[in-house]
C-alpha cells in the first residue's frame, strides 16, 4: 500500500504557553518523535506547518502550508492532503509523541475494508487522530466542508464512509491508549 503520512503542525500551542512541538520528550522533539513514528507506516510524510513557517525540518519532509492559522483542523488537513502523493494517507497531530506503529499499521489495514476512513474507536466513538484516509474522497469532502464553513476535523467520519477499528484490536497492541495521547498543557508531558 503506498502511504503517505501528514502531520499537522500548524497549531499555535496558545493554551501551552509556548512551541510544544520544540519541547523535548526523551531526548527528542514533540514534532521529531511524531513524524519518526509517522516514516514507520508512510513513504512520504507531509507536515502542515502555519503560514510563519518552521525551518528546522529536514529536506525529506515535505512541507505544506496552513492557509488560516485560525480555521482550525480541517484548513491543515486540505492543505496536507493537496500536497499528499500517494493515494493512502494517515493523518495524525504533530503533538502525538506517543503513536505506536502496530496500531497505525492495524488503522491502514481497516482501508482494506474499502471504506474512504478508518478510525480508531473508543466507547463506540470514532477518535479524530490518528485517522487513515482515501486522498481523492477525503480530499474533496474537506473541500466542501471547509467551503461551507467546516473546521472540525471529525467531520470526515461524518460525511465518509467509515470503518471503526475496535477497541479490543488496536488495544491489544496498545493496551495504554498511547497512541491516542497528545500535548495540549505543559501537564501533559511526563513528570
Amino acid at each position: 500500500m503506498d502511504v503517505s503520512a501528514i502531520v499537522l503542525a500548524g497549531g499555535r500551542s496558545s493554551r501551552f504557553g509556548q512551541d510544544k512541538l520544540a519541547v523535548f520528550v526523551d531526548g527528542t522533539s514533540v514534532l521529531d518523535r511524531t513524524i519518526e513514528a509517522a516514516w514507520t507506516v508512510a513513504g512520504e510524510v507531509v507536515v502542515v506547518v502555519g503560514v510563519e513557517g518552521r525551518v528546522d525540518l529536514p529536506p525529506s519532509i515535505r512541507v505544506a502550508t496552513d492557509p488560516d492559522p485560525d480555521g482550525g483542523p480541517l484548513v491543515g488537513v486540505v492543505a496536507g492532503l493537496e500536497a499528499a502523493e500517494n493515494p493512502i494517507v494517515l493523518i495524525v497531530g504533530g503533538d502525538m509523541p506517543w503513536l505506536v506503529a502496530g496500531v497505525l499499521e492495524t488503522l491502514l489495514a481497516g482501508l482494506e475494508t474499502g471504506s474512504e476512513v478508518a478510525a480508531l474507536e473508543v466507547d463506540g466513538r470514532a477518535q479524530q487522530l490518528p485517522i487513515a484516509v482515501r486522498r481523492e474522497p477525503a480530499l474533496a469532502a474537506a473541500r466542501a466542508l471547509t467551503s461551507a464553513g467546516g473546521r472540525r476535523l471529525g467531520a470526515l467520519v461524518e460525511v465518509l464512509e467509515t470503518v471503526l477499528v475496535p477497541e479490543a484490536a488496536w488495544r491489544a497492541i496498545d493496551p495504554e491508549a498511547a497512541t491516542l495521547r497528545d500535548i495540549d498543557v505543559p501537564d501533559d508531558l511526563p513528570g
